[in-house]
C-alpha cells in the first residue's frame, strides 16, 4: 500500500507540472459549460418568452388583415414591426441587414377573398340543409397567399412552428366570418355574439407534465440539460493530457525503467488511473458547484442536483473510468503524441455526435440510434439525464452503468494487449 501511495504521489507531481493538461481538465471545461449553457438558455428564452421579431407589410384594404396583426400581437409570440410600404425585396434586405428574422406580407385581397369564401361555404351549408334553394354555387375560389419570409439561418422546424401559428389565426378568422355569414343569411341578430361567447368560454386547457420517475416534478431547463452533457464531453477530453503522458513515458523509456524496479508495474498503472479518477471527481465537483452557485447571479436557471447523491457519485465515477480507460487505450496504442492528440480529439467529437451530446439521439435515423449505443457518451448522458431530468433510481440506471462497464472492460483489454505486445508487461 505504501508503494501505491508513492506511485500516486509521483503521478500527482507529473500532472501538476503539466500546466496545459491542467488547463484542459479544469479551466476549459468550466468555460465550455458556461458558454454553451448561456447560448442554449438564450435559445430557450426565444421560444418560451415569445420574442420572435417579425416585420409585417399589410397591403390588405379590409379589416381582416388588421385583425390578423392584432391576433399575432395579442399572442405575445411576436415582436411586431409594421411597415406597409415594404415589398418582398425590402423585407429580404431587412433580414440580410440583421434587423429582423421573419417577415410577412398580407396581400391586398386578403379580406375580400376570406369574405367570399365564408359566403360560398355558408351558401353550400344552407343548401345542403335545404334551408336555401340550390344554386350553381362553386367551390372553385382562388384564395390569396400570405408571403412568409425567414432568415435562412433559422431551422426548418422553427419556421414550421411560426407558420402553424399564423395559419391557426387565419383559420380562426375564417371560422368567425363563417358564423357571421350564416347568422346574417338566417337573420339571427344575437347568434354571432352568443356563439362567440360560447366558443371563448369553457375552452379545453392543456396541462404540461414532465414524465419523471420520481414524485417530485423536475422542470427541464437549459441548465439541467447542458451542464451534465457538456461536463461529460469535457471529462472525455482527458484523452489529450493522459494520452500524451502515456506516450511520453513510453518514448523516454520510463515504462522500461519501471520494469527494472522492485515493484509491480500494474501498481504504477493503477496509481495513474487512481490519480486521474480523483481529478475527474474534482472536475465534476467544481463545475457543478459553480453552476449551482453562480448561474442564478448571471440570469441562468440554478442547477438542481439529484436527490440520490450516491447514485450521482457512482455515475461520475463510472464516467471517469470510461474516460480514463479510453485514454489509456489511446495512449498505449499511439506511437507519437501527435497520433494520440489527433485520434483522441476526433474520436471524442465523433462519440459526442453519435452519443446525443451535439444532437439528441431521438431525432437521428433509426440506424444511427442503434450505432449510438456504441458511444460511451451515450451511456454517460443517459445516466446523468436519468438522475437530473427523470428522477430515476438504481433500477433505471442499471442498463446505463452496464453499458459503461462493458466499454471500460473493452478498453482495459485493449490497453493490456498493447502493453503485452510492446513487452512492457
Amino acid at each position: 500500500m505504501f508503494r501505491f501511495w508513492i506511485a500516486c504521489k509521483k503521478e500527482l507531481l507529473i500532472l501538476w507540472n503539466d500546466k496545459t493538461g491542467l488547463a484542459l481538465m479544469f479551466l476549459m471545461p468550466v468555460l465550455l459549460v458556461f458558454v454553451i449553457t448561456i447560448i442554449q438558455d438564450s435559445a430557450f428564452q426565444i421560444v418560451n418568452e415569445n420574442k420572435i421579431s417579425i416585420i409585417i407589410s399589410n397591403r390588405d384594404q379590409g379589416e381582416e388583415g388588421k385583425r390578423l396583426i392584432s391576433m399575432l400581437e395579442d399572442s405575445r409570440f411576436f415582436t411586431i414591426t409594421e411597415n406597409d410600404d415594404l415589398d418582398s425585396e425590402s423585407i429580404k434586405k431587412e433580414m440580410n441587414d440583421g434587423n429582423q428574422i421573419t417577415g410577412l406580407i398580407i396581400p391586398t385581397d386578403f379580406s375580400e377573398k376570406l369574405i367570399l369564401k365564408s359566403q360560398m361555404v355558408g351558401d353550400i351549408m344552407l343548401e345542403e340543409l335545404e334551408i336555401k334553394e340550390q344554386t350553381n354555387t362553386t367551390s372553385d375560389l382562388q384564395m390569396p397567399a400570405l408571403q412568409f419570409y425567414h432568415d435562412p439561418v433559422l431551422q426548418e422546424n422553427f419556421n414550421s412552428s411560426i407558420v402553424n401559428v399564423i395559419n391557426a389565426f387565419v383559420k380562426s378568422i375564417e371560422g368567425d366570418l363563417l358564423i357571421k355569414e350564416i347568422s346574417a343569411q338566417l337573420e339571427l341578430k344575437e347568434a354571432p355574439k352568443r356563439l362567440e361567447k360560447a366558443l371563448a368560454s369553457n375552452q379545453v386547457t392543456i396541462q404540461q407534465f414532465a414524465a419523471t420517475l420520481s414524485e417530485n416534478e423536475i422542470i427541464p431547463n437549459s441548465t439541467q440539460h447542458n451542464v451534465p452533457a457538456w461536463t461529460i464531453f469535457a471529462i472525455f477530453f482527458m484523452v489529450i493530457p493522459m494520452g500524451n503522458n502515456i506516450v511520453k513515458e513510453k518514448l523516454n523509456g520510463s515504462f522500461m525503467r519501471l520494469k527494472t524496479m522492485p515493484t509491480n508495474f500494474a501498481l504504477v498503472l493503477w496509481a495513474k488511473l487512481f490519480v486521474y479518477l480523483l481529478a475527474v471527481v474534482l472536475q465534476v465537483f467544481i463545475i457543478f458547484a459553480l453552476a449551482k452557485l453562480t448561474f442564478p447571479s448571471i440570469g441562468l436557471p440554478e442547477l438542481i442536483l439529484p436527490s440520490n447523491l450516491l447514485a450521482c457519485l457512482v455515475v461520475v465515477v463510472m464516467t471517469g473510468l470510461a474516460a480514463i480507460s479510453f485514454s489509456a487505450a489511446v495512449g498505449t496504442a499511439a506511437k507519437t503524441q501527435e497520433q494520440a492528440n489527433g485520434f483522441g480529439a476526433v474520436a471524442i467529437v465523433i462519440f459526442a455526435a453519435i452519443g446525443g451530446v451535439l444532437v439528441p439521439s431521438f431525432v437521428m435515423p433509426e440506424y444511427m440510434q442503434i450505432i449510438s449505443h456504441g458511444s460511451p457518451l451515450y451511456w454517460c448522458l443517459e445516466a446523468f439525464y436519468t438522475l437530473f431530468l427523470r428522477g430515476g433510481d438504481w433500477q433505471v440506471l442499471g442498463p446505463d452503468l452496464l453499458g459503461l462497464a462493458i466499454f471500460c472492460l473493452v478498453c482495459f483489454v485493449v490497453t493490456y494487449w498493447q502493453l503485452k505486445k510492446s513487452r512492457i508487461i
